[in-house]
């Protein structure tokens, strides 16, 4: 009886330690402190495997790293989309990006794909008394078609929320090969207006396919256009001489944009946007990165990130406000090695592998397409922690504005301020994925991909797209790798599935263009 009442009170004791412990960690905000600070990092293509706090062995990012031990590091977060367009767009709206047709690999003479009067991420905080900024690239569209580059173009990331801009307008492979800020081309001399086409050369003007001899960067498939810097571009451009970008410095040059942005802007709430381009193709690491990685220029610029991240956090720190900023570090969708250029990444990958035990990759239904880094740090504010809570990018619209007292709720974006600040495990039930117009479903350990026509592996890029011609049914709790389809196993969950992804998404998302990558 003695032993029985002793172990019960064991038992008890070390419950009572364990509640207490963990309620202490919980340290609640306080809304009479001054607004926090809000700035997302976003990577450009890197995997979920990339950085060493998820595993990598064969690659470091001490950086990264230090954001993922210190803060809330997610085993289970999602881009919503596994190309960058598509992800930016739920980022900054917190809308699914299948319910914009426009939502899809742009060109760099897009329009803007995000409707002016749309609530935003950055209109959100900016009526709650932040400045907003967005240093990086865009992707996201400007102007309303036919830009003409040497006037202000508009609209832009001015027009839908953000106080600042300083941009690229698509991607470094994409003309126009310059920088914009709030809506102006940086340098542009008006004597050599830029010109852009992606249908027609100029006439006289050198490209990838007629003259391979001005080449610094071979091209594998694609990215065959203008020539700028030695680099073969997808889209043509004349003019803006004066006005086009260093690659090799683009890194540095967005760095100090951030830097910035945070020294001039510390003495009121802000929100920055730091979209960074690495690791996107064509990798052009500054020459004290290169070789540093022993990966090739792929493995040199995801080192570069990673300083860029920690020289980020110094301004931070630098100038007192690590305490009061909350910061989000993602990605816009899973890795890719060859992906227009030959650079010798899948030559020297060794045994590194980007995507963890994930399957497929950039533009893929399977896991790593979208299933990505994701970390939540606040100094002081959040506990270290790694939670397997399933969150969503498009989740941070109506999770910030509930830590900025904003009554603002978009309805694809949960609220899950306090899974993000590590203070609760309950995250989204479930999640439809993206890939290229195809969606997949995710609800709770189980993973669905309806039936697609279409290759199963796209070959310039060698990955796995997620195409079938049946069903695929995954549990990745117990399968992380989908190598096990349970469809034909287990008939009654996929039924269910069925039902619960139907009434959600509907039937329309079966006839799809099938991805061409130019």
């Amino acid at each position: 009886m003695y032993r029985k009442h002793l172990s019960s009170l064991i038992i008890f004791s070390v419950f009572s330690l364990v509640f207490i412990s963990c309620k202490n960690k919980i340290k609640k905000i306080d809304k009479s402190s001054p607004k926090p600070n809000i700035v997302v990092i976003y990577t450009d293509d890197l995997g979920f495997g990339d950085i060493s706090a998820n595993g990598a062995k064969e690659i470091k990012t001490p950086n990264i790293d230090i954001l993922a031990n210190e803060g809330v590091r997610f085993t289970n977060g999602y881009a919503s989309s596994a190309t960058c367009t598509p992800s930016r767009y739920a980022l900054l709206t917190g809308v699914y990006p299948w319910k914009n047709k426009r939502a899809r690999i742009l060109p760099g003479t897009a329009p803007l794909i995000i409707d002016t009067t749309q609530m935003t991420l950055p209109k959100m905080l900016k009526n709650k008394g932040y400045h907003t900024g967005i240093v990086g690239k865009w992707h996201l569209g400007l102007g309303t078609g036919n830009i003409n580059w040497n006037e202000t173009v508009s609209p832009g990331p001015n027009e839908v929320g953000f106080d600042y801009s300083y941009i690229m307008a698509a991607t470094q492979d994409r003309v126009p090969t310059v920088y914009i800020e709030n809506g102006d081309v940086v340098g542009l001399d008006p004597k050599d207006p830029i010109e852009i086409d992606y249908k027609n050369n100029f006439k006289g003007q050198p490209n990838g396919i007629d003259n391979p001899e001005l080449l610094t960067m071979k091209w594998h498939h694609g990215h065959n256009s203008s020539i700028v810097n030695g680099i073969p571009r997808i889209g043509y451009m004349k003019g803006g001489e004066a006005a086009k970008w260093s690659d090799i410095d683009m890194a540095d040059h967005f760095l100090k944009g951030a830097q910035d942005y945070v020294k001039k802007h510390k003495n009121e709430p802000f929100f920055l946007y730091y979209a960074m381009q690495q690791p996107h193709v064509p990798r052009t690491p500054h020459p004290r990165f290169v070789g540093t990685s022993g990966m090739g220029p792929r493995g040199d610029v995801i080192l570069e990130a990673d300083w860029m991240v920690g020289e980020f956090m110094k301004t931070l720190k630098e100038e007192g406000l690590l305490e009061n900023t909350l910061i989000v570090f993602s990605s816009d969708n899973g890795p890719v090695l060859n992906d227009g250029y030959y650079d010798d990444a899948v030559e020297k990958i060794g045994d590194h592998t980007p995507a963890g035990q994930l399957r497929g990759g950039k533009y893929s239904l399977f896991e790593a397409g979208t299933h990505v880094p994701f970390i939540t740090y606040w100094k002081g504010k959040i506990e270290p922690t790694v939670s397997e809570a399933l969150v969503c990018q498009m989740d941070l619209l109506s999770s910030i504005a509930k830590l900025v007292d904003s009554k603002v709720r978009v309805d694809d974006s949960q609220e899950l301020l306090n899974v993000f600040l590590g203070q609760s495990q309950d995250g989204r039930e479930d999640l439809i994925i993206e890939a290229t117009t195809r969606t997949a479903y995710r609800n709770g350990d189980w993973v669905l991909i309806p039936p697609y026509k279409g290759p199963k592996v796209n070959t310039f890029v060698n990955i796995e797209l997620g195409n079938s011609n049946e069903y695929l049914l995954y549990n990745i709790k117990e399968d992380l790798g989908q190598q096990n389809n349970l469809a034909e196993s287990n008939p009654e969950k996929l039924e269910e599935m069925i039902k619960l992804y139907t009434a959600k998404r509907g039937t329309a998302n079966t006839k799809v263009k099938q991805l061409e990558l130019k």
